[in-house]
């Protein structure tokens, strides 16, 4: 209850609170309503992160809460901006299969293995960057219809299409490398015990 009280776990918890309201603008075409909300929960999403450190308040809760919001936040929104036909369905469906790919293989992890260290690579990084920036200059075209913006958007797209893949391959390595280290470690330890 006390790590659920901390002040970055209170703004996590805020930003997944803003989510029903953004979908709720959005689907009355209340784009610059859902674009404010949108960049109200990024500035959440960078204080949380910040607030931990300074207040030296990182839990384990907002270790797995944080990138829980984060996901809940952009999937839902590629998925509420494609069923509006703002977003192509290829994108939604790529970035729904990542992640639930990284879910399923990290439950597996977690219940073989043990293993429960799934900290985001860099490459898992500048996807999510990717796709925040992608959701922000779809909205802001609705608002928008210059030029600039409609290239910018399309360029986020593809750099989210790019680095799903990636990210999703290296994930697959990386996965593929701890389940190797945690299968030598007890044949070690047995060789060991033998000699």
């Amino acid at each position: 209850m006390k790590q659920l009280l901390s002040a970055p776990n209170q703004l996590t918890l805020l930003r997944m609170a803003f989510l029903p309201f953004i979908v709720i603008k959005l689907v009355e075409g209340h784009y610059g309503w859902a674009l404010t909300l949108f960049i109200f929960a990024g500035l959440s999403d960078g204080l949380d992160g910040l607030l931990a450190r300074t207040l030296k308040q990182q839990t384990v809760l907002g270790q797995y809460l944080d990138p829980i919001a984060d996901k809940l936040l952009l999937s839902t929104m590629f998925l509420v901006l494609s069923i509006l036909h703002k977003i192509p369905w290829k994108y939604t469906v790529l970035v729904f299969s990542r992640d639930i790919s990284i879910l399923s293989a990290s439950v597996v992890l977690y219940a073989i293995a043990g293993l429960r260290d799934f900290r985001p690579s860099i490459f898992g990084k500048v996807n999510t960057f990717a796709q925040v920036a992608a959701v922000f200059f779809v909205l802001l075209f609705q608002l928008d219809r210059s030029r600039w913006v409609w290239i910018t958007r399309t360029t986020f797209l593809h750099a989210t299409l790019a680095f799903t893949i990636v990210s999703g391959l290296h994930y697959v390595f990386v996965v593929g490398q701890r389940l190797l280290a945690h299968s030598e470690t007890p044949a070690k330890s047995a060789a060991r015990q033998r000699a």
